[in-house]
């Protein structure tokens, strides 16, 4: 076996220590199936200092309150917004506090048939000895109803309306009738602590549209990008510098170039500058937060390579460029614009290295 490690934890292994320590001193009522209460919950996610929670999202607490109760009855969860948004990121951090495990993914666009999403058979078992427990295989939404844990289902609007039919019947009935099996295996019930934590970005929208019967089985909470900026750039330093950790890379993050990757990402994301004057806007580029990490990430682990570990304002558009532009010549001209009537204008030496770093490179 490799003892090479994982590259990436999920949320119940990394946060182990924080999850641990809630769930001895959490005082507070804990729904059925339930490893902590819901007051627990919204402290790990949004961050707690004096129950030693790290902050991990950032959203309005109320927003994560009302998704954490639509979770403690009956009703799923779907989280909608702009793609970048963090949506999966939050149910992770969800189920890694109410169930202890977030692994119970679902990909959409991935999956094709229903016994896919609820159970199959071993052909070889069943061929010797006919239909029986030993021989049925379960998909992620059988194992969900089993152990009683959440189950995630990315960007539910990529699946056919088959697969959302018969999430329907779950979401309904709480049971998965086995017809090939008699006695107590021929039906599954539910037990306590399931429920389904769904996503969709709004660029799905017409893809497979969701039923009307569905969405009534789900609360719907939107997902918004990072208003503050302080926040967003306390967002990337820190997601970057857990990225880092696991590239094995320990470039100190240089905040003053962060400061403005975010300001870029804002300003183009929200089509205004920080001052309040209209900015141009990318047709193709998702300008999210999760993209900045991507760039920061990029950056710093360059340093490490080929700059002897310090982050410098000249190699800023070199990384800027691949998760902006992308594929169209039409935002690289946007993005041109932006530098000349935008970054042209602004103060100080790291601005001006990072605009004439791009008049030689890709002004045209």
């Amino acid at each position: 076996m490799s003892n090479k490690k994982a590259q990436r934890l999920p949320a119940e292994q990394f946060y182990a220590d924080e999850l641990a320590a809630l769930k001895q001193t959490d005082p507070y009522p804990r729904p059925p199936g339930w490893q902590l209460s819901p007051r627990a919950v919204e402290a790990f996610v949004l961050g707690d200092a004096q129950q030693g929670c790290s902050p991990k999202f950032v959203a309005p607490a109320e927003i994560v309150t009302r998704v954490i109760i639509s979770l403690a009855t009956q009703r799923g969860a779907m989280l909608v917004g702009d793609p970048g948004t963090a949506k999966s990121w939050l149910s992770e951090l969800i189920c890694a506090a109410i169930s202890n495990d977030s692994t119970l993914v679902i990909q959409g666009g991935a999956i094709e048939t229903v016994e896919q999403l609820l159970y199959t058979w071993n052909r070889a078992t069943l061929a010797t000895r006919g239909p029986c427990r030993e021989a049925l295989i379960p998909g992620p939404i059988f194992r969900g109803m089993q152990q009683g844990i959440l189950v995630r289902y990315e960007e539910i609007a990529r699946s056919s309306p088959a697969l959302q039919d018969a999430l329907l019947s779950v979401l309904s009935e709480r049971a998965i009738p086995v017809p090939e099996l008699s006695g107590p295996d021929g039906i599954l019930y539910a037990r306590e602590g399931f429920n389904v934590v769904g996503t969709s970005n709004t660029l799905d929208e017409g893809v497979n549209a969701m039923s009307s019967a569905l969405k009534r089985r789900m609360n719907f909470e939107t997902i918004r990008p990072i208003k503050s900026i302080d926040d967003e750039i306390a967002v990337v330093m820190r997601e970057s510098q857990k990225l880092l950790l696991a590239s094995g890379v320990d470039t100190p993050l240089d905040e003053d170039i962060l400061r403005a990757l975010v300001t870029i990402f804002h300003e183009l994301r929200n089509g205004q500058s920080l001052d309040g004057r209209s900015t141009d806007r990318l047709a193709s580029a998702v300008m999210s937060t999760a993209e900045a990490v991507s760039v920061a990430h990029a950056m710093a682990t360059y340093a490490f390579y080929y700059r002897d570990g310090a982050m410098q304002a000249e190699d800023f558009t070199d990384f800027l460029i691949g998760a902006a532009v992308k594929d169209n010549p039409v935002d690289l001209k946007r993005m041109n614009h932006y530098f000349e009537s935008e970054i042209a204008l602004k103060k100080g030496a790291l601005w001006q290295t990072i605009y004439q770093r791009w008049k030689q490179s890709f002004r045209f």
